[in-house]
């Protein structure tokens, strides 16, 4: 059968109806296709395996199916596959219709036997494969059999592409002298045809031309050197011929090639060489600076980097420096520039020696002195008309912004230096004048104002003048041209920003909420100075103030201490900013200072706006609230239950008590130094044998100890960071201890049971007198009762007898 037998046309009948066998190459369906059929099979399976009689999703379709592959490049137009419903029994009621890609142009279907043809030629690199769509349609109720079904045409590769290089043409250079096995370039080629079947697309690679010089390996197509020493001076360039092959080269697959061309970098062995003894050039008087006055070169058998040189001129045999020369990177070239102006009457020619050399010498293959090479360069001076000459090189002026239209500003003059002394007309570059604040006369040089001018919009101008001569030549030169505003005093000052002050409920009289600073755009002939007031009014402003600072800022300050956003959330204060300019401007603006209910740290949250309520308190939050209030307070009764406690135990001992009065902040307390009962009996301290003797001026001296806690208070209150070290308590201290060693009234100091020392961790030291009187223990004090005394010390203020027992 031909190709009818490779299709192995057979049927293939399922033995349940209503499913769709697609027999066709699946290595060829798109992964998405192919998982639909997959999965549209395998629901179907499962239903059969169970028994299921009905399935779900699916319409009824009672095909048969032939397996469709198709050669490409076929010229033949045959039978490539046929399509049949179960439905069909042969008495041609069933008609086939054909759609999807390809369909009527490249395939075509008999709509009697379902048959399908291909029409023409196909070439599986423009399309691998195609999706049709196949329905049977009852000729007499013209209605389908069953819904429309989808299968695919697979086109067959054959070896029908010849192999392509990439990236043609091949450019490659390697040093010379390089090694054997030097790497020098990679070619790579492509085959169109499927690399899946068969060897259509396998490759090998080879060379045609280039050896013994380079070779190339067969599967990469790496050219590397298989000659040593390859010199750049004997050949510099090399062609070299790769050709590919696929079928991996058997006979009967396709061949191309391709060319590689391999150039050969140089390294320095040759030195530059001018090829004249003398360059000689002209140039005219009124060359400008920076000319090019010509151009030297010296050759260099080397190329690249090699190659590279500089140029350099050594003084003219006249020292007067008047040339420079610049290498030019890309041509290699010197550039003779003139660096300074030129004057045929002065001077004509100018002769000078050149220089070229190597900027990368190597000395394994010349000596220093062959990397250079001089020649002469001479230049001549040509005399030419020169153009007038401006009296000043530079003119500066100066003009206040308040002068009226025509003031004259300056007056600018040139003349010509020639020999005919030719008059010439003076103008302002327009480019430089864009808005024409300024004007000349045409034939004294004269500028004047054309329009007003402002200072704050432009503080200076800079002009460009131009004489030009009157005769045939109209040579002309220019001049720049400064002119500086001066400012006047014609903008009032304003607020540096947009304040928006506030201030905090319970702000006390007196402070400041807001410190003000202003701006003036006009400039100060030593600097600005604001005054800040408050606008004259009837009445004082009895809410808010204005300080001014005497330093350009001001201070907005509250007159009084009550206020609340119950009574007033925002208040008005009109500020008036004066400057000190000549006549003194001056501005006002009113200020919004919004009341603010103020985090602890001063900081309003909402920037002074904000709704005075107390609905957006839950009910959860003011239980919350109630509850730490009713413990706090019941621990408040506690405490002050064991307190009163202590105190009445403290009361009812018999111990004798003595007070020494403290001040009233005084951060370390004196505690007991002895205690009752038989801890204390074992101690070898005495008790005086007499009573103590009640003070007769104690009384009397109440107020003036009262005096002194004042004082002390006052100074705790400047300060709450005083401690023991400060110089306030240690001059109490001794004041004290001074008092008790000149008051006749004292307990006598018989007995160590009196005073005791507090001890050497306390900051303020003994309050005994006895360090005053330089007494030391002695062993040899008689010992009068061992009963011990208790000492209370009271508060600085001199507590009551309810005071605090240590």
């Amino acid at each position: 059968m031909g190709a009818g037998d490779e299709m192995h046309l057979q049927t293939v009948k399922m033995t349940t109806p209503g499913i769709l066998a697609v027999m066709t190459v699946f290595s060829m369906i798109p992964g998405g296709l192919l998982s639909d059929i997959r999965d549209t099979w395998g629901l179907e399976g499962q239903q059969l395996a169970q028994g299921s009689t009905v399935l779900h999703h699916r319409q009824k379709r009672d095909w048969i199916w032939q397996q469709l592959i198709v050669r490409e490049e076929d010229p033949t137009s045959r039978i490539i596959g046929q399509v049949k419903s179960n439905s069909d029994r042969g008495d041609f009621t069933i008609q086939y219709v054909l759609s999807g890609e390809g369909a009527g142009d490249t395939f075509e279907i008999d709509e009697y036997s379902g048959e399908i043809r291909a029409l023409k030629k196909l070439d599986r690199e423009k399309k691998a494969f195609y999706v049709l769509q196949a329905q049977a349609i009852n000729r007499r109720t013209n209605e389908p059999e069953e819904p429309q079904s989808e299968f695919i045409i697979k086109v067959q590769d054959i070896n029908d592409n010849a192999p392509k290089f990439l990236n043609e043409p091949y450019l490659s250079s390697i040093p010379e002298m390089s090694p054997v096995g030097t790497t020098v370039a990679q070619v790579t080629a492509t085959d169109a045809d499927d690399p899946m079947f068969g060897n259509n697309a396998k490759l090998i690679y080879s060379i045609l031309q280039g050896e013994p010089y380079f070779s190339v390996q067969p599967k990469t197509g790496i050219i590397v050197t298989s000659w040593p020493n390859m010199d750049r001076e004997a050949r510099e360039e090399y062609l070299v011929v790769v050709q590919v092959k696929d079928m991996l080269g058997l006979s009967g697959g396709y061949s191309s090639s391709t060319t590689v061309t391999i150039s050969l970098t140089d390294i320095n062995d040759n030195g530059p060489t001018f090829q004249k003894p003398q360059y000689t050039f002209t140039l005219p008087e009124n060359a400008l600076i920076g000319t090019t006055v010509g151009r030297i070169m010296a050759d260099d058998g080397d190329i690249g980097i090699n190659a590279k040189m500089t140029y350099r001129l050594e003084d003219d045999l006249e020292e007067s420096s008047t040339f420079i020369i610049q290498t030019n990177p890309e041509t290699q070239e010197g550039v003779v520039l003139l660096a300074k102006p030129l004057d045929y009457e002065s001077k004509r020619r100018y002769v000078m020696m050149a220089e070229a050399a190597n900027d990368h010498p190597d000395t394994r293959f010349l000596t220093l002195d062959e990397f250079s090479d001089r020649t002469k360069v001479k230049i001549l001076v040509e005399d030419v008309d020169e153009p007038p000459v401006f009296f000043s090189a530079l003119y500066e002026w100066k003009v206040p912004e308040n002068a009226a239209v025509g003031t004259v500003v300056g007056t600018v003059s040139a003349r010509d230096t020639d020999a005919v002394n030719n008059p010439m007309r003076y103008s302002i570059n327009k480019k430089t004048d864009a808005t024409k604040a300024f004007k000349i006369d045409p034939n004294n040089g004269t500028i004047a104002i054309a329009r007003t001018l402002d200072r704050e919009t432009t503080d200076w101008y800079n002009l460009t003048i131009e004489a030009k001569e009157t005769a045939q030549s109209h040579l002309s030169s220019s001049v720049v041209v400064f002119i500086t505003v001066l400012d006047v005093n014609d903008n009032v000052p304003r607020l540096a920003r947009d304040y928006r002050p506030y201030i905090c409920e319970g702000t006390q009289a007196g402070e400041v909420i807001q410190v003000l600073s202003a701006v003036d755009p006009d400039e100060a002939v030593q600097e600005h100075h604001f005054y800040y007031s408050m606008v004259p009014e009837k009445r004082i402003n009895p809410n808010f103030t204005i300080r001014d600072n005497q330093d350009n800022t001001a201070g907005i300050v509250s007159r009084r201490s009550t206020f609340t956003r119950k009574d007033q959330t925002q208040y008005l204060l009109p500020v008036v900013v004066s400057d000190s300019g000549t006549p003194a401007l001056s501005t006002t603006t009113t200020l919004t200072i919004s009341v603010c209910s103020c985090l602890p740290a001063g900081h309003c949250p909402t920037g002074g706006v904000e709704a005075f309520a107390l609905s957006g308190v839950s009910m959860q939050t003011l239980i919350g609230i109630s509850v730490c209030l009713v413990t706090l307070s019941a621990l408040l009764v506690l405490m002050l239950v064991v307190r009163r406690h202590r105190r009445k135990n403290q009361e009812g001992t018999d111990t004798e008590v003595k007070e020494l009065e403290l001040p009233e902040s005084f951060s370390q307390k004196v505690l007991f130094y002895e205690e009752r009962g038989d801890r204390a009996a074992g101690l070898d301290f005495c008790q005086p044998t007499v009573p103590l003797r009640p003070h007769p001026r104690r009384r009397d001296r109440r107020l003036h100890k009262e005096e002194v806690r004042a004082s002390i208070r006052m100074s705790l209150r400047e300060s709450h960071l005083i401690g023991p070290e400060d110089e306030v308590f240690r001059q109490f201290i001794l004041d004290r201890l001074a008092e008790a060693d000149q008051d006749p009234y004292v307990p006598p100091f018989d007995c160590l049971r009196t005073y005791a020392y507090e001890g050497s961790g306390s900051p303020p030291g003994s309050l005994s007198s006895l360090d005053s009187t330089s007494l030391e223990f002695e062993p040899r004090i008689p010992v009068c009762n061992s009963k011990p005394k208790v000492v209370r010390l009271t508060p600085w203020y001199g507590g009551a007898e309810e005071d605090t027992i240590f």
